[in-house]
């Protein structure tokens, strides 16, 4: 990989350059140091100092050739440094600093490789040290909020700044969350590795969760001024598209991938000019993304086509697919969508999915029977506190004419809303039946 840059070297030039080279190869870079060194916390710090003084040095002299091999070397003789505090040239010192190339173990600034073959990897081949980093960043030792932070910022290579922007926490609270995670996987012992294959597919879960955690927030924020979030749910989309690389045998990674490209896919008609949420009866679906349908339908058969049966991540992307596929809302599969539902529901039960059901049984067989379906979730108090339960309600109601109990349902959702541009439609649809 080589990076130019055009005139002299600049701050700024050098930022946009580590940027990214970080965005990019930071898995590999973190995961390359991590299986070199033996130690995931010392790999992620020396990985963040390397990155600190490219900024310096490439303002300074420009890019190198070779920007990985770069930050590889200045984070390998950091480590080493970190190795000689700990233990004065001990066994671990010496065999690291004989794997180092000549010249590399002399003290100041010694010349970092410049050339493709120099890496650790095949550049054109994703490794298993990022599945490592994966299923170690997702490990059930840590809890979901500190998975989803140690995800993005060592798999996706995001900023604490950004995690915490993309979920609207302080960012010291992100802070904690990951360095309490690294001390975790220290103190557990948790190892850099791919779980063995017997082991594999039952904590292939975990990490999809957190993926679909990150994608969900991205495609529809839980709070704030804005309904998306794109950069959120493409990352999550860009880490589903290696992790099906990585793994091509699982019909599961395919359904989470094929999920989010189809809801993606509706992104640039879901918002209008100033960012307020378009509903789905009124998007114009000439500006859905064609070509993220197309990508998120050749996954779904990828998925389908592995022949174990189609997973929950699988059975949502199903009928993404539904919508994806149809020309509008009056001319969609709701009947399939349904029967979607119901064996969703059967593999991955839940509240939302039962209310969501509920919904596509409106659109079918209209709103009575789809009402009785949302009371017996009132009446069970399976979604207490949620938005979501009042406002298909307050829907349902609308259509059957109790204007004055749909009024009172669709302000209770807008009071629970914490999205400003949800918020702004539930209240707009309540002053309509004023």
């Amino acid at each position: 990989m080589t990076t130019v840059t055009d005139g002299p070297p600049s701050a700024e030039s050098a930022r946009r350059a580590v940027e990214a080279v970080w965005r990019i190869e930071s898995p590999r870079i973190v995961g390359a140091l991590a299986r070199y060194t033996g130690d995931f916390e010392l790999a992620e710090d020396v990985a963040q100092e390397a990155v600190a003084r490219a900024l310096v040095a490439w303002s300074r002299d420009g890019a190198p050739d070779s920007p990985v091999g770069w930050l590889l070397a200045t984070a390998r003789r950091l480590a080493i440094d970190g190795f000689r505090r700990r233990a004065a040239l001990d066994e671990r010192y010496a065999m690291m600093a004989g794997q180092l190339a000549e010249g590399e173990a002399t003290s100041g600034a010694a010349a970092p490789p410049s050339r493709a073959d120099d890496l650790p990897w095949d550049p054109d081949r994703v490794d298993d040290d990022v599945l490592a980093l994966m299923f170690m960043a997702c490990h059930p030792v840590l809890s979901p909020e500190a998975r989803v932070a140690l995800t993005l910022r060592t798999v996706a290579g995001m900023t604490s700044e950004e995690i915490a922007r993309a979920f609207l926490v302080p960012v010291p609270t992100v802070q904690a969350r990951i360095t309490r995670a690294k001390k975790t996987i220290a103190a557990v012992g948790v190892p850099f590795e791919v779980p063995p294959a017997d082991e594999r597919r039952g904590r292939l879960g975990g990490v999809l969760s957190v993926l679909y955690v990150i994608f969900t927030e991205g495609s529809t924020a839980t709070s704030g001024d804005r309904l998306l979030r794109p950069d959120l749910a493409y990352e999550a989309t860009r880490l589903a598209r290696m992790l099906a690389q990585l793994l091509p045998a699982e019909p599961e990674v395919y359904g989470l991938l094929a999920l989010c490209e189809l809801t993606a896919a509706r992104f640039p008609a879901r918002t209008g000019p100033d960012g307020e949420a378009v509903l789905l009866e009124d998007q114009d679906r000439r500006r859905w993304d064609r070509s993220a349908i197309r990508r998120g339908l050749a996954a779904l058969g990828r998925a389908t086509a592995l022949g174990r049966g189609l997973g929950p991540y699988g059975l949502q992307a199903a009928i993404a697919a539904c919508h994806a596929s149809a020309p509008s809302v009056a001319e969609t599969d709701w009947a399939r969508i349904v029967l979607l539902y119901e064996a969703l529901g059967r593999v991955a039960p839940s509240p939302v999915v039962d209310l969501n059901r509920a919904v596509a049984v409106a659109m079918a067989s209209g709103p009575g029977p789809a009402l009785s379906m949302v009371d017996e979730l009132v009446a069970t108090d399976r979604l207490a506190g949620s938005h979501l339960l009042p406002s298909v309600r307050g829907e349902l109601l609308t259509r059957l004419g109790r204007t004055a109990e749909a009024r009172a349902e669709l302000e209770l959702a807008a009071r629970l809303c914490r999205n400003e541009r949800e918020r702004a439609v539930l209240l707009r649809k309540a002053a309509e039946l004023t």
